[in-house]
């Protein structure tokens, strides 16, 4: 993940940050299914979709114990 797209999910608030994990979650679940079906096998974007929600996941904890 990007720097610039880092920033722009630290300035969200609290639930946008849910709704963007839940979203990124479904993607990755789809993308697995996808991966398992034989109709995709971009890794790159799998990968990067678990550092995306990996990251949200963060800037939500630290949030909870501020």
């Amino acid at each position: 993940m990007k720097k610039d797209a880092q920033k722009t999910i630290t300035s969200k608030t609290t639930d946008e940050l849910h709704v963007l994990r839940r979203t990124a979650q479904e993607k990755l679940s789809q993308m697995r299914f996808d991966l398992r079906a034989g109709k995709t096998a971009n890794l790159k974007e799998l990968r990067a979709t678990k550092k995306e929600i990996a990251v949200i996941s963060t800037i939500i904890s630290q949030r909870k114990h501020e």
